[in-house]
């Protein structure tokens, strides 16, 4: 069973909380489908003409959007609870039913948003994987691992993160670059 954020204490005062929604995938997969049938059943309305009328097709495109999109937000993959919590002290994930695991912002060497395809990983690499420090052992083990020019590094799979992967880099970027870069100096024409 994975562990939930709730039941580890957080490092710092100043957490931000990023986890996994099955009701954001819900609504996302919805959405989706139903954009779909707006595309596709004017098509379909032209090439049979005499189908079922528009509120009937509409309910049907309904039940089955809302059928799909459960059973896509309730299967085995989107069960598997990620979050990921950013704090002054650093970085903490969990990852697809993972332990959780602590980096300290000192420790990273690298952290990358990508999409792959539809999804959107997260990608951490540590300087050194003996400064990984484990946050609660239940002897689920760590996060998935994958080899990068960089050397090993953590993946995240954030598709269903919620706030977004968008919010998530930016709590990143604030971290990670805590001050502001100096504004570019502008030096007056010379009347030579």
């Amino acid at each position: 069973m994975p562990i939930a954020p709730k039941e580890v204490e957080a490092p710092a005062g100043d957490t931000v909380l990023f986890r996994s929604s099955p009701a954001r995938t819900f609504v996302t997969v919805f959405a989706v489908l139903m954009l779909s049938f707006l595309v596709v059943s004017p098509i379909v309305g032209r090439l049979a003409p005499d189908t079922d009328p528009w509120w009937v097709t509409t309910i049907q495109a309904v039940i089955v959007g809302a059928a799909v999109a459960a059973l896509y937000s309730l299967s085995a993959r989107a069960a598997l609870s990620t979050w990921v919590r950013i704090s002054a002290v650093g970085l903490e994930l969990a990852a697809q039913g993972s332990d959780p695991v602590l980096l300290a912002w000192a420790d990273i060497a690298a952290v990358t948003v990508r999409r792959d395809g539809l999804r959107t990983v997260l990608e951490v690499t540590p300087v050194d994987l003996d400064t990984v420090h484990p946050v609660q052992d239940s002897g689920t083990g760590w996060p998935a691992l994958t080899e990068t020019s960089r050397g090993p590094a953590f993946t995240a799979d954030l598709t269903q993160i919620w706030p977004s992967p968008r919010a998530l880099r930016r709590e990143l970027t604030r971290r990670l670059h805590p001050y502001p870069r100096p504004a570019a100096v502008v030096r007056p024409p010379q009347p030579w």
